[in-house]
C-alpha cells in the first residue's frame, strides 16, 4: 500500500537521524537550553530578520494552545476560519483553557481582512459588548487546511485591521515550507515576521521527527513565554532533541529543498488529475491536492493507495486529498499517475 493520506506518514529526514545518532551520547543542559537550539534559534531569526525570540514546542496542538493562552485575556477569544485546525481538529483544546473560538465561514480555508472588520465592529460597537466574548487575537494558517496560501497583499490587510482593533495576529505554520515553496507564494520568513505578532515553523509536517518552532515579535507575547510552555505540556525535557532537528532543518536550507521536493511532485501529480478530467475542490498550489473524484475510481484506487476522504458531492462523486510530503517517491507518484489514467481508459 502507497500511502498519500497525509503529509507525516514517515519518520524523519535521514540527515536528523544521523545527527540524533551522533550526538545521542553527549551531555547538554535540558529544557531547551543547550548550544544545538541555541544555535537553530540563531539561523531561524538571521532568516526572519527581525528582535524575535524563538521557542521550540513538541508539537502543534501545544504550540497552538500555549501561543493562544499567552496572548489573551481570561474575556478574549480568538477569531479563525470555521475549518481552522484549533476549531476542527484540536478536540476543543483552546476552549477547554477558557478562550472560545469566535469562527467565521470560509470557503477555501483563507479568511479576509473585511470579515474581521465586520466581527470587530459587530462586538465593539455593541453598548452590551462586556457581556460577550472579546475578540483578540486572528488566527490564520498557511497553508490552510485546505492547501490554500495567503498573499502578501492579504496579509498585509488582515496586519491593518488588527492593528486597527488591537488584535494579534497569529500565523500557525504547521505546514508553512510547502506554503513558501509554491509557485504562486509571494510570502517570506521575514514577510510573515513583519506582518505577524507571532506564528511557528512546521517540523513534524516537514521532515523533522516532531516538533514546532515559534517565532515571537511582540513583546507582550514573549513575557514569561516559558513559563506558558511548561504549563501547556510543550517543554522537553531532553530539548536538545528539537534543537539539533532544526539546526539541521535549517542549515544548507534542507528545510526550503525538501518542501520544493514535495510541491514538484504536487504538481506532477496535479498536471495528472487535470489532464484526466477531473475537478477540485480548492485550487490548492501546495502539497494537498483535492480531486473530485467518481465513487467507483476511488474503490479502485484505494485497492493500492491510501488517501483521506474530504467531503461527498453528489450520489456518485466525492472530494478527496491526495498528499505529497518531503519523503514522498517520484516512483509512487507516476505509479498513481499511471494508474490514475488508466482508470479513465
Amino acid at each position: 500500500m502507497i500511502r498519500f493520506e497525509s503529509d507525516y506518514t514517515e519518520g524523519t529526514h535521514p540527515e536528523i537521524i544521523k545527527k540524533l545518532a551522533e550526538t545521542n551520547l553527549e551531555q547538554t543542559i535540558g529544557y531547551g537550553e543547550d548550544e544545538y537550539c541555541d544555535n537553530a534559534s540563531k539561523i531561524i531569526k538571521h532568516l526572519c530578520n527581525n528582535d524575535v525570540d524563538i521557542y521550540f514546542l513538541v508539537g502543534g496542538t501545544q504550540a497552538n494552545t500555549t501561543i493562544i493562552c499567552s496572548a489573551l485575556r481570561p474575556y478574549q477569544g480568538v477569531i479563525s476560519a470555521d475549518t481552522g485546525h484549533i476549531n476542527v481538529h484540536e478536540t476543543g483544546a483552546i476552549e477547554a483553557t477558557g478562550h472560545k473560538i469566535l469562527s467565521i465561514p470560509s470557503l477555501d480555508g483563507k479568511i479576509i481582512a473585511s470579515q474581521i472588520e465586520v466581527l470587530c465592529n459587530i462586538h465593539f460597537n455593541d453598548t452590551g459588548r462586556e457581556h460577550a466574548v472579546q475578540p483578540g487575537m486572528v488566527y490564520i494558517s498557511n497553508p490552510t487546511e485546505n492547501g490554500t496560501i495567503y498573499k502578501y497583499s492579504e496579509l498585509k490587510k488582515i496586519n491593518e485591521v488588527c492593528k486597527k482593533y488591537s488584535l494579534y495576529l497569529f500565523l500557525d505554520g504547521a505546514r508553512l515550507g510547502y506554503g513558501l515553496m509554491a509557485s504562486e507564494n509571494d510570502l517570506t520568513l521575514e514577510n510573515i515576521t513583519e506582518l505577524c505578532d507571532v506564528f511557528y515553523i512546521g517540523g513534524t509536517k516537514v521532515g523533522a521527527l516532531f516538533g514546532e518552532a515559534v517565532v515571537i515579535k511582540n513583546e507582550n507575547i514573549k513575557k514569561d513565554f516559558r513559563y506558558n510552555i511548561k504549563q501547556h505540556g510543550g517543554m522537553l525535557a531532553k530539548g536538545r532533541l528539537l534543537g539539533i532537528q532544526f539546526e539541521t532543518l535549517f542549515k544548507d536550507n534542507l528545510y526550503f529543498k525538501i518542501s520544493l521536493h514535495a510541491i514538484k511532485l504536487a504538481n506532477m501529480l496535479r498536471e495528472a488529475f487535470n489532464k484526466a478530467g477531473f475537478d477540485f475542490l480548492y485550487n490548492s498550489p501546495t502539497n494537498q491536492l483535492f480531486p473530485i473524484i467518481e465513487d467507483k475510481i476511488l474503490d479502485k484506487l484505494s485497492k493500492k493507495y491510501t488517501f483521506s476522504y474530504w467531503k461527498r458531492i453528489d450520489e456518485n462523486h466525492s472530494a478527496v486529498r491526495f498528499c505529497t510530503s518531503w519523503a514522498t517517491k517520484e516512483t509512487d507518484v507516476l505509479a498513481l499517475i499511471n494508474d490514475i489514467n488508466k482508470t479513465i481508459l
